[in-house]
């Protein structure tokens, strides 16, 4: 089964707690905080495997859930990190997180990695909070916990030329007969279920790679047909080649053809459709085929357009050497621009609460990805734990803006899932 696409959650793993422990042995007066730091939760890496051709694998994984780190122990004992989990895809597998719709990877090349979802640092022990005012520190810290995303995966297959057109005009026989695919072939529509692909010799030693699309329809672009589904596939393509039927069968019309599968392929891209083209005129040896081909000429004057035809086995060096020239004239260019990574969004310093805080009904919920992370690493059954975590809401601004929006002390406050009562 031909799988390009899905969507699936990630977690990674959290980080370890420290340890609250404090060294006592009958010959060490007064030994200290010896708690160890907790051990770094596991990453989620996606990484290309090129054995693999579709993301088949991921169909039923609806949610990667990653391992936590070890605790951290007595005795100056740090917790292990856990092994990541790395997760095989096919190249050309692109991810992007669906909350912000910003692209984490495209991942291009054997063996290519990107860690999609990290894990959680380790939380300290108490023996990294001892300083010289606060010698015998009696609290530590939960793990991190690791990050959480929903992503969409997709596959975009790397191929230099990419064979549109409708069903049934043989773009699968043309990929049969210039390269050593065996793609399905019979004469009803839609015989080509999934992309197929094939590399392209040529006797002077250079070469490349055909997909082979299945059949786009009018209105393919809107989700009608099967055609919509493997356009993304073309997106990598240096070169789109139109096949049309010369021949005309079933009442068909070159012209119309061309003009059906060129507004799909710009309702669905402007990228795409600004790609280099070459027409492949194909049945060349039918009937009508010399005439139609003129008119077509006629019709579109500024296309290259190869004529070919399987039955005679004409044609096809011409198709196989103009697209390696025209191949070799065109420079690559990146799928995506850096402004739709997730790695290129430039921050901002901007003098503004790393919080917010609304009412509802009678409680003051308060959030913040800095907040909450601070609360989720906190020991409330430590007490200086509690008060340190205090100090740090304090810090942030917490309860300074409380006042002003109108908080009385005995008022309810809620961090995530938990309601407090807040005091001045």
């Amino acid at each position: 089964m031909f799988v390009d696409e899905l969507t699936i959650k990630v977690l990674a793993g959290k980080g370890g707690d420290g340890c609250t422990s404090f060294r006592r042995e009958w010959c060490v007066p007064m030994g200290g905080p010896d708690g160890g730091n907790g051990g770094r939760g596991a990453n989620i890496i996606f990484k290309v495997d090129k054995g693999l051709k579709t993301l088949i694998d991921l169909r039923y994984m609806k949610v990667i859930k990653a391992k936590k780190g070890e605790n951290g122990k007595g005795q100056n004992k740090n917790g292990a990190s856990a092994e990541d989990i790395i997760v095989k895809v096919p190249e050309g597998t692109v991810i992007t997180d669906v909350s912000t719709n910003l692209v984490i990877a495209d991942l291009v090349g054997a063996n290519t990695e990107v860690i999609v979802a990290k894990g959680g640092r380790g939380g300290r022990g108490n023996a990294a909070f001892r300083t010289e005012t606060d010698t015998a520190p009696k609290f530590s810290e939960l793990g991190e916990p690791g990050e959480e995303k929903t992503l969409k995966v997709e596959l975009k297959m790397i191929a230099d030329v990419g064979l549109v057109g409708l069903p049934s005009v043989g773009k699968s026989t043309i990929l049969s007969m210039i390269s050593a695919a065996s793609p399905k072939i019979a004469s009803y529509h839609f015989t080509t279920l999934s992309p197929n692909l094939g590399v392209v010799k040529l006797k002077d030693g250079r070469s490349f790679v055909m997909a082979d699309l299945p059949g786009l329809i009018e209105g393919a672009s809107e989700g009608i047909g099967l055609g919509h589904k493997f356009l993304r596939h073309a997106m990598r393509t240096k070169i789109i080649a139109h096949v049309i039927d010369m021949g005309a069968m079933e009442g068909r019309n070159p012209i119309d053809d061309y003009k059906i599968i060129r507004e799909e392929i710009k309702n669905y891209s402007d990228k795409l459709a600004l790609k280099k083209e070459i027409v492949i005129a194909n049945k060349m040896d039918l009937d009508n085929a010399q005439n139609n081909l003129r008119e077509f000429e006629k019709a579109f004057p500024n296309l290259t357009i190869i004529p070919v035809s399987s039955v005679t086995n004409t044609g096809f060096d011409v198709l196989m050497k103009t697209l390696a020239d025209t191949l070799d004239e065109i420079v690559a260019e990146p799928l995506y621009q850096d402004d739709e990574f997730a790695s290129h969004v430039l921050y901002k310093f901007e003098n503004k609460r790393p919080f917010t805080i609304t009412k509802l009904n009678d409680i003051w919920l308060l959030e913040g990805d800095e907040l909450e992370k601070l609360f989720k690493m906190t020991r409330f059954d430590e007490d200086e734990g509690v008060r340190r975590f205090a100090r740090k809401l304090k810090g942030m601004g917490v309860d300074e803006e409380l006042e002003r929006l109108g908080a009385k002390p005995g008022d309810e406050v809620q961090i995530c899932d938990y309601i407090f009562e807040w005091k001045e």
